[in-house]
């Protein structure tokens, strides 16, 4: 698959990791993080916050990895 073709593909995948992400956090943080102690609280958030960047660094190494010399 050529390099093109991958970013294109990643660029919509990674749309929908966000927004997935975004609502699935929400849904988690207002379901059950709200009856935990505020320190509880604060590490979930930053948990939640920056944990969506694990599969992106995976997906945009796929994006980026050089064409196949033919």
């Amino acid at each position: 698959m050529r390099q093109r073709v991958r970013k294109l593909i990643g660029t919509v995948l990674m749309l929908v990791l966000v927004v997935v992400w975004a609502v699935s956090a929400m849904a988690l943080a207002q379901g059950r993080v709200t009856d935990l102690p505020w320190a509880w609280q604060t590490v979930c958030y930053v948990l939640l916050g920056i944990a969506w960047v694990l599969p992106a660094m995976v997906l945009i190494r796929w994006m980026e990895r050089p064409d196949r010399k033919v």
